[in-house]
């Protein structure tokens, strides 16, 4: 038998190699979406929108995210990846200059619902394209750490290194200049992306992507009930990154007016808090393979999330304004979300004749919890205070600890990790149900 050729470095890391400019250009692409991350709710505040006003831009803004999550899965199918992250690049650099030079300079804020809540289109468009470009490429006993890498490269921009870029930039050049920034990072990040990755699978209509239009739209949308297991998973999914988006809200506000940090000390903090964050994705993206995607989200996902939240509160509210003891907790928190990464991997495993359709399932989920976020704090924050924000969100993650456990695959028959099937190198396939992790 003669040996088979040496691996690149890519290949060993777990990246399929044809997309690896597009893992870097989602990285640049989510850093100038992240940029405002840390800011934008104490700017729209300081410009005299009230906090409930802010919170329900925000919550339009996330709804608009969850359709268009929904979409890329959908659209991928039709039109192929690429093209949706045409799409998505395209809108995200129309409506942040609407925003730039019009919504914020007129100070108005039925402009800024308009175009800022039709920006939240485009992230997920690109994002979410590429995650289905992944999983139609990225061979099987890889896919979770293919998907680690994707949330890597998400988190990494989103609000990581935004936030990063956001705190060296503001004090240099000022709040709204920065916004511009962000656009000329998006568009490089789209670019890079688009134009430098040359797999065909993005190019065209993948294979086996339904009947039609209207069959493969209803499909994305029955299979939550048709696979209840895929419903379950989506609802995981929006549990997952609820608690963020709705923090993004109150935060801020939290750690400067009432803890006592500096502004620039918060996106310190909230720049470590996602450091762990991607480093953690990769970590959970192997782990998933090897101890079981499904233990994995359970207990390093719902029952860490569940502690970090509590945590992230009370541990600076009881210290004060104290950077070690609050960045600890900060990358308490961040590492723990990234335990549901092998969502990615799982969910379109447990529907393999229709992945496209399992994936904008949980496009759906994950777009959704841009939204339920901040719609628990628009609601809850008058009644409750930031402390029972955070409750809600602790029995948010309870909750999904206990679903992830009813997300077995078909004949599920052991927990055997991916490195049991390395063999198995067939792209866009997922593992079978008696040799796929947990």
């Amino acid at each position: 038998m003669k040996n088979s050729p040496p691996r690149s470095l890519i290949t060993r890391l777990g990246v399929p190699p044809t997309l690896a400019w597009g893992y870097l250009g989602l990285l640049l692409f989510m850093i100038g979406d992240g940029v405002e991350s840390g800011y934008l709710s104490p700017y729209l505040i300081d410009r005299d929108i009230s906090e409930s006003r802010v919170a329900l831009l925000f919550t339009v803004y996330g709804i608009a995210a969850g359709i268009a999550a929904w979409l890329s899965g959908v659209l991928s199918d039709l039109w192929g990846p690429r093209r949706v992250m045409w799409t998505g690049l395209g809108i995200w650099a129309v409506f942040q200059l609407f925003f730039l030079t019009a919504a914020i300079p007129l100070s108005s804020y039925p402009l800024m619902m308009l175009s800022y809540g039709l920006r939240g289109l485009g992230y997920p468009l690109f994002a979410y394209g590429f995650l289905v470009w992944i999983a139609g490429v990225a061979p099987r006993a890889r896919l979770g750490t293919a998907m680690g890498w994707f949330w890597f490269a998400f988190t990494g921009g989103l609000p990581t290194l935004g936030s990063l870029v956001a705190s060296g930039l503001i004090p240099q050049i000022g709040a709204y200049a920065t916004l511009w920034a962000a656009l000329v990072l998006v568009a490089a990040g789209g670019l890079i992306a688009l134009l430098l990755v040359r797999d065909d699978r993005g190019g065209k209509r993948p294979r086996g992507a339904g009947e039609g239009a209207a069959a493969t739209l209803a499909g994305s949308v029955t299979v939550l009930w048709r696979n209840p297991r895929v419903g379950v998973g989506s609802v995981v999914r929006v549990i997952n990154t609820a608690s963020q988006f709705g923090f993004f809200v109150i935060m801020p506000i939290h750690f400067t007016r009432t803890v006592g940090f500096s502004l620039t000390e918060w996106l310190h903090l909230l720049s470590a808090m996602f450091a762990t964050n991607i480093f953690a994705n990769l970590l959970f993206g192997v782990v998933g393979d090897r101890f079981g995607w499904r233990r994995t989200i359970a207990w390093f996902g719902g029952a860490g999330c569940t502690l970090s939240t509590l945590l992230l509160f009370y541990v600076p509210d009881a210290a004060g304004a104290n950077f070690p003891l609050a960045l600890l907790v900060a990358a308490f928190y961040g590492a723990t979300l990234a335990g549901y990464v092998p969502l990615s991997a799982l969910v379109p495993t447990l529907e393999p004749k229709h992945q496209g359709q399992a994936l904008a399932a949980l496009n759906l989920g994950a777009g959704a919890s841009t939204f339920v976020g901040p719609a628990v704090v628009a609601v809850f924050v008058g009644p409750l205070g930031v402390e029972g924000i955070v409750w809600i969100f602790a029995g948010m993650y309870a909750v999904s600890c206990v679903l992830a456990h009813f997300l077995k695959l078909p004949d599920e028959s052991g927990t055997a990790g991916a490195a049991a099937e390395s063999a198995a190198d067939a792209p866009g396939t997922a593992p079978s149900a008696a040799s796929a992790p947990a």
